[in-house]
């Protein structure tokens, strides 16, 4: 026990001693000083004197050795994966928000939804909105409306029957109509 202090007290001395300029070395060699730091520790780490194992002779050149080799290695990493330094630059990562050609089309859905909604028989509207957009179920309709749950089952089975062939047209519609623009162009070209 008595052999495992002197070692413990030495290696302390060579924490203190290096810790700061070990960081700072390592922060110029990566660029980020939140690496240096995981580095920094993994080297020493890897130098703490284990027992049974002789302390190398030069302490400090040993623990800036394996440091600046850590790093190289990550630095290796950061190639192999480039894609892992946006997790440390939320900065430089693309936006989650969708972009202007997503909200345009999400928008021309949305309005070529409401259209096909409003072109459904007033039976079948009030029923899918009652379902869709109240959340209410077909018992809480069938009591609301004052018809069979039968009759709200069908009606809501007719509605979206119905909206998916509005929409398929008007799909159709606009791939029809987005060829033709494009014909236009090339045409005219």
């Amino acid at each position: 026990m008595a052999d495992h202090e002197p070692a413990h007290s030495d290696f302390a001395r060579l924490y203190r001693a290096t810790i700061a300029p070990l960081r700072r070395y390592l922060t110029r060699f990566l660029g980020d000083a939140n690496e240096a730091q995981d580095i920094a520790h993994d080297a020493y780490l890897r130098v703490y004197p284990k027992d049974g194992k002789a302390a190398p002779d030069n302490p400090q050149a040993f623990l800036y050795t394996t440091a600046r080799n850590l790093a190289i290695n990550r630095l290796k990493r950061r190639k192999i994966a480039p894609f892992n330094a946006l997790e440390a630059h939320a900065d430089t990562a693309p936006s989650p928000l969708p972009g202007v050609v997503q909200q345009v089309m999400a928008r021309q859905e949305f309005s070529q939804l409401e259209a096909a909604i409003a072109e459904l028989p007033p039976g079948c509207r009030a029923v899918l909105l009652l379902r869709k957009v109240e959340l209410l179920s077909h018992q809480e309709i069938a009591q609301q409306l004052g018809i069979a749950i039968s009759t709200v089952e069908k009606q809501h089975a007719r509605a979206l029957r119905l909206l998916r062939v509005a929409l398929a047209v008007q799909s159709d519609r606009t791939a029809t109509h987005q060829t033709t623009t494009s014909s236009e162009t090339e045409v005219s070209s």
